[in-house]
């Protein structure tokens, strides 16, 4: 199929392209690197009036360090660049694992992580990225710039608390200390949305837990955090008996929804395994750091 006609803009700076969509709210839609607008607009699912193409806007393509340890990365930032990028790896080294994750090499090369967090797939990693790290969107219009945090970010599947004539042009993630992480995804073919991921961050230290976060996706209608399982795992020695606990606590209450690649009883068995293996595996990163 082909799309609806549409108008099309492909302004060259920020403030050119809020103009744009303070004057067509409600018709316009944003394209970045248009991996998800694209077959959308073919199916028709959206229909339109005006295209904003920002990928011309230069200033929103960045990685940059914080003075706190962590990054603060433009909108336009491409997926193939946190993947391999150094900076990003030494600041946040679960980054490039999970990247490796999104689709293929094709789509990396040309989606950005200001167009997966304004699409808000509940599949797609980049939501449930910035639920772990506690990251802020920074979106602006012509009112000026508002900071949302990733906890408030994400209302449903598809669906934000932006606003039709915002636009998503960096993304701060707060430096933090941990010596253990790992991420795990199930999907049928690599490439394919999982079924089910966990991505999991620890500090331990004397072999304690200080400080962890557990995220998952692919369960809920958005990226979760698991406050409960983060409490069974805080403070304590990540024996089997406490691991397990965290598991329990992370899929007890999770309402996965019933669709053609799976059951949500089998998405449940799904994430617990998963869960299991991330706090294993951050636990042995972790040990081998501090010993």
């Amino acid at each position: 199929m082909k799309p609806a006609p549409f108008d099309y803009c492909c302004p060259d700076s920020v403030e050119e392209a809020v103009q744009l969509l303070a004057a067509n709210v409600g018709e316009a839609k944003i394209m970045a690197g248009g991996q998800s607008l694209g077959p959308m607009l073919n199916f028709r699912v959206v229909r339109p009036g005006l295209v904003v193409d920002v990928s011309r806007i230069l200033e929103l393509d960045f990685v940059r360090e914080r003075k706190d340890g962590g990054l603060s990365v433009g909108a336009l930032t491409r997926h193939r660049v946190l993947e391999t990028s150094r900076l990003v790896a030494r600041c946040f080294p679960i980054i490039p694992d999970i990247m490796q994750h999104v689709a293929h090499l094709a789509i990396r090369n040309r989606g950005t992580i200001g167009g997966s967090l304004s699409h808000a797939d509940p599949a797609a990693e980049l939501p449930m990225l910035v639920r772990l790290l506690d990251a802020e969107i920074v979106a602006r219009s012509t009112q000026g710039e508002r900071t949302v945090s990733a906890h408030d970010f994400f209302v449903g599947p598809l669906s934000t608390v932006l606003e039709d004539d915002e636009l998503v042009v960096r993304i701060e993630l707060p430096g933090m200390r941990h010596n253990g992480w790992a991420f795990e995804e199930f999907a049928r073919r690599a490439g394919d949305f999982a079924l089910s991921a966990c991505g999991v961050l620890v500090r331990l230290e004397e072999d304690c837990v200080r400080d962890v976060r557990v995220a998952m996706m692919g369960v809920g209608d958005t990226p979760l955090r698991r406050s409960e399982a983060e409490a069974a795992l805080k403070g304590e020695v990540l024996s089997d008996a406490v691991i397990e606990r965290a598991v329990q606590a992370a899929c007890e209450g999770l309402e996965p929804r019933q669709d053609l690649h799976a059951s949500p009883e089998f998405r449940r068995h799904l994430s617990a395994v998963l869960v299991r293996r991330c706090i294993r595996r951050a636990r042995e990163r972790a040990l081998s750091v501090n010993h």
